[in-house]
């Protein structure tokens, strides 16, 4: 079951890390779109950035340290329990 909740886990920071990823892309372009005075979204990208883009960057820090301490721990105990 842990095995199971860890790889659900896994695959949702893996499919978060490429949305931040994603959005992050978005905003460099759009800022050298700005830059060269193309409209490439950037007033789109800042008015998803509370609702969309701040929680998913959150999401992904909390997931991370879940996971690292999850594997510590596993670690530290599965290594005196052998």
């Amino acid at each position: 079951m842990k095995d199971k909740a860890l790889r659900w886990l896994n695959t949702a920071l893996m499919f978060n890390l490429f949305f931040v990823m994603a959005g992050a892309g978005w905003f460099a372009a759009a800022v050298v779109g700005r830059s060269l005075d193309l409209n490439l979204g950037l007033d789109l990208f800042y008015k998803l950035w509370q609702p969309v883009f701040n929680p998913a960057i959150g999401l992904l820090i909390l997931g991370s340290v879940v996971s690292g301490i999850s594997g510590w721990v596993s670690r530290k105990f599965g290594s005196t329990n052998s």
